[in-house]
């Protein structure tokens, strides 16, 4: 079993019992059968729809050969050297210089880059990105991603559903209201915590990858920077369990504002410039 696998599965599992303590807690003995059935139809959900979901809101459109050649051939160049198939490309027309990759696996997975990225890298540059979005495929990072990201929205819906629900049967049956704020309060964080476990570790290995694939970690640190000031410059308020998919956090420019601490899912970009230009991914 390889670690992402691994991964995988103990997020599946953390996802399946948190649900059922979130049921016990609001309904009782039943709900946490209700919350399981909720569980295994939020993973079966983010595994087969995130990614037509993901593409659907970044506005992106797929693009030909003949209407973007670079990014064609920078993508098939790529991919034969990752060795697996090249993934369908997208552009979506946000100014932001950002991209992300999503689907299942590498017979299934897309890649999108924002206007602004094109706009504001080098095709160089934009190499390094598309390796590092190319590596997040191969490693099979999606996926694990995607179920990261259900189980953030999952969580965070059911913790504002709490708020209307009052609980019923008998009183043997109803919700402990403390257990029952404490749950509102904690599950949030939860999410955030799963959010920034498996971000953090799998930035640092695609960037590491890239560098690998394409030979030279300073296209990719270069982007890095420009992508930084870009993202600074013009923040996107996207989903928070989603931001984690992007290259650079697309809150990144609200930190200012004391928002975007609450969406750390993105290792320091100095940090990741840093290890690319030390030489260490060699």
């Amino acid at each position: 079993m390889s670690r992402n696998t691994a991964k995988t599965f103990v997020l599946l599992a953390g996802l399946g019992g948190f649900f059922v303590l979130i049921g016990r807690v609001f309904a009782g003995p039943t709900g946490m059968t209700i919350g399981l059935v909720m569980g295994l139809m939020t993973v079966g959900f983010s595994y087969w729809f995130s990614a037509k979901l993901a593409i659907r809101s970044a506005g992106a459109i797929e693009v030909t050969a003949e209407q973007f050649p670079e990014y064609h051939q920078i993508m098939r160049e790529l991919s034969q050297r990752a060795e697996i198939p090249m993934p369908r490309l997208y552009v979506a027309p946000n100014p932001q210089p950002n991209a992300f990759a999503t689907g299942r696996g590498p017979k299934n997975a897309a890649v999108c880059i924002n206007q602004g990225i094109i706009d504001a890298l080098t095709w160089d540059e934009l190499a390094g990105v598309l390796a590092h979005e190319l590596a997040h495929v191969k490693n099979r990072d999606i996926l694990i991603g995607s179920v990261a990201a259900a189980i953030g929205t999952a969580i965070s819906f059911l913790a504002n559903m709490a708020m209307f629900m009052g609980g019923g049967g008998d009183d043997e049956d109803r919700p402990n209201p403390i257990a029952a704020i404490a749950m509102m309060m904690l599950a949030p964080m939860a999410a955030s915590v799963i959010q920034m476990a498996v971000s953090r570790s799998r930035e640092y290995e695609a960037d590491r990858a890239a560098a690998r694939m394409m030979g030279d970690g300073e296209p990719l640190a270069r982007a890095l920077e420009k992508i930084t000031m870009g993202v600074a410059r013009r923040p996107v308020m996207v989903n928070p369990n989603q931001a984690s998919a992007y290259i650079a956090n697309p809150l990144g420019g609200l930190r200012k504002a004391g928002m975007g601490k609450l969406f750390t899912t993105h290792p320091p970009m100095e940090e990741r410039v840093a290890r690319l230009r030390s030489g260490e991914w060699r």
